[in-house]
């Protein structure tokens, strides 16, 4: 098979869906082997039907009265990946954690075509707010999840969202927009040969993240990615950007948090879109990679408190 331009792209930009048995077991190079972190208290699971016919595997934490936080996660991981912001949000906040189609506990269509389409990402946000019965939430987006949610933006609009919270977000699939690091993991990542994308699969999640994962946090994402199909690599790169730009200019309330030591996109990434929308506003985390709300949680997860509670 001859791979896109556009895919090979898209796949530098997430972790691919095949790892082996030895890397789920061996302590990466600088990651903290601590015991496994308590998780948070079991929240209410709920299943959600998409609009076309899967089932996504959804959790809803805290009292339904309070402020709404509805969170998607980036390409390869799954809704587990919030588990710092439950841990010490959930007890003043609703908040609603997915794992999207082809990740984790939902449905996992075997056909690139099930991926390459944006309106269906939108249709998934869609579906779980419903589900969850979200009434204003604010919507946060990692990675490829904040282009999942320019795609929300563009079909759905922002008129009943409290506001729009973009972290380590691909705004726009160009590489022009990538760092070079995030560029030479997506040949591997597209390779045909299992121990390349072996190889590329640890070296992506390795520079995800400026600082030690846990053991524990290490081995439970590299599982999850491993659960994801090679069709989800080949047709999330096709995802077109139409109009994405312009939904980005519509929420009211727009928050980007970027980290600066991110391996996997560049800083006009992020900072596009302020030119994008007026009202948007950037924090810049020195000490963080592409994953701020882990990196730096506890920053995030003030900044982010704030954010959703105005």
């Amino acid at each position: 098979m001859t791979l896109s331009r556009r895919t090979l792209i898209g796949t530098s930009l997430g972790v691919a869906a095949v790892a082996a048995t030895e890397a789920l077991t061996a302590t990466p190079a600088g990651a903290t082997p601590t015991a496994t972190p308590a998780d948070p208290a079991p929240g209410e699971s709920l299943s959600v039907r998409t609009v076309d016919g899967l089932t996504l595997s959804a959790t809803a934490y805290g009292d339904p009265s309070h402020p709404e936080i509805l969170f998607v996660h980036g390409l390869g991981q799954s809704g587990l990946c919030w588990h710092r912001q439950v841990e010490h949000l959930a007890s003043r906040f609703r908040l609603v954690t997915f794992d999207m189609r082809g990740h984790g506990a939902s449905s996992v269509p075997d056909s690139p075509d099930a991926y390459a389409d944006g309106a269906r990402w939108a249709a998934d946000i869609r579906s779980v707010r419903e589900t969850a019965g979200l009434h204003r939430p604010t919507l946060v987006g990692w990675s490829f999840g904040a282009l999942a949610v320019g795609h929300y933006l563009k079909h759905y609009g922002a008129r009943d969202l409290n506001g729009v919270a973009l972290t380590g977000p691909v705004t726009k699939l160009s590489p022009d927009l990538l760092q070079p690091r995030g560029i030479e993991v997506g040949g591997k990542l597209a390779s045909p040969d299992l121990s390349v994308r072996i190889e590329g699969i640890q070296e992506t999640l390795d520079a995800t993240f400026a600082k030690p994962l846990t053991h524990s946090d290490y081995r439970r994402m590299l599982v999850v990615n491993a659960m994801s199909p090679r069709a989800l690599q080949l047709g999330y790169g096709l995802v077109g950007g139409e109009g994405v730009d312009e939904a980005f200019g519509k929420p009211s309330r727009l928050f980007v948090t970027y980290g600066a030591k991110d391996a996997i996109t560049r800083p006009e990434m992020s900072r596009r879109v302020l030119g994008l929308n007026p009202r948007a506003r950037l924090s810049v985390y020195a000490d963080s990679g592409h994953a701020p709300f882990y990196d730096a949680s506890a920053r995030f997860n003030r900044e982010l408190a704030r954010f959703a509670s105005a």
